[in-house]
Order: structure tokens, then sequence, then C-alpha cells
């Protein structure tokens, strides 16, 4: 990924409005009230704790029966929001580039069970974090990308490279597309392979 703005035909773009318009359009304007319920806290207490990671993982639809959960839940509520109160401060800092937030907030989860790869989980914790800088990652997001023709490899380092790649997509987008959140745009990603 470069600096450089992507270039998307119009057409590309038209979909990506299109995908988001659908998306507002048929999901429930309640769906998102567990993820700002939870944003709610973390501004609050500068962190967030092992309650609110569960609350995400079921909006985000994950597995709990897994034994990274069970790992989780046997460490102190009080490490586990120490670990999420360093990605908060990351994800918030607006001194730093969202991409350079992303990436400091993605390892300060790292050690964390549940955290240690994939992204899914992490996007989640990150954007509840700072709502207005990140962005939710998952697998339909990384295949709507890939369906206008920007590919984001599966190699360490991927959130930080998706938040900068959508950056550049801010960047380059008409309007009124170029005033919308990350949290559209991942929308839209997300929408675009339903």
């Amino acid at each position: 990924m470069t600096d450089n703005p992507l270039a998307l035909a119009p057409e590309q773009w038209q979909r990506l409005a299109a995908a988001r318009q659908a998306y507002t359009d048929t999901v429930s304007p309640y769906y998102d009230e567990t993820l700002q319920e939870v944003t709610r806290r973390a501004c609050t207490s500068g962190s967030i704790g092992k309650a609110d990671i569960g609350a995400l993982l079921m909006w985000k639809r994950l597995r709990a029966d897994t034994p990274w959960a069970a790992e989780l839940m046997a460490l102190a509520d009080t490490d586990v929001r120490r670990a999420t109160a360093e990605a908060t401060t990351a994800a918030q800092d607006t001194t730093l580039s969202r991409c350079t937030g992303a990436q400091a907030g993605r390892a300060a989860l790292a050690h964390l069970p549940g955290f240690r790869t994939g992204d899914a989980l992490a996007s989640a914790v990150l954007t509840a974090a700072a709502p207005d800088r990140m962005a939710i990652y998952d697998r339909r997001a990384h295949n709507g990308l890939r369906t206008l023709g920007i590919t984001l490899s599966h190699a360490p380092g991927r959130y930080s490279r998706y938040i900068a790649t959508i950056d550049q997509l801010l960047a380059a987008a008409p309007a009124p597309i170029r005033t919308w959140t990350p949290r559209d745009i991942d929308t839209a990603l997300y929408w675009m392979t339903a």
C-alpha cells in the first residue's frame, strides 16, 4: 500500500455508495446499539473489560466456545483493561495517523487471548474505543475490497493496512462519499458481498 489515494472508476464508487445505502435500508437501526453502548463505556472509562468484549463478541456474531475465550476469562479484568486502555489511547490519539493509531492499538491487544491472530474482534474493540477513527474488519469487508479490485494481504499488520486503505479511499472519494466515516466505508464494504 502506498500513500497515494486509490483511484476507482465512477461505477465502483457508485457500487460502494449503493452498498452503503442498501446496508442502511436493510439492517435494523438498532443493530449497532451494543457497539454504541460499549463505546459509551469505553469513552467514560478509557478501557474495555471482559464483559464488553463479550458484548462485542455477540455483536460480531463470533464464536465464544473456543479455548481462547476460556483463557481470556481466566485473566483478571484489570489485566484486560490495562491492555485495552493502551489500545484505546492509541486508537483515539489524533496526533497519530489513523493507520499508526490502528497499528499501535492492534499491537497493544496482541498478547490477549482471542487477539493474537485475526483482526475481527480486535477491530471491534478498536472501533468501540475510537468510532470516528477506526473501522470494523472482517472477511466480508476484505471481500468487498477485493470486489473493488483492491488487494489486502493477510500478512501481519493487516488491520493497519486496512485502515490505510480506507483512508486512501476517503481521500480519493467523490462527494458525498468523501464525508463518510471509516465505519461508513466498512459497512459499505461489508454489504458489497451480501
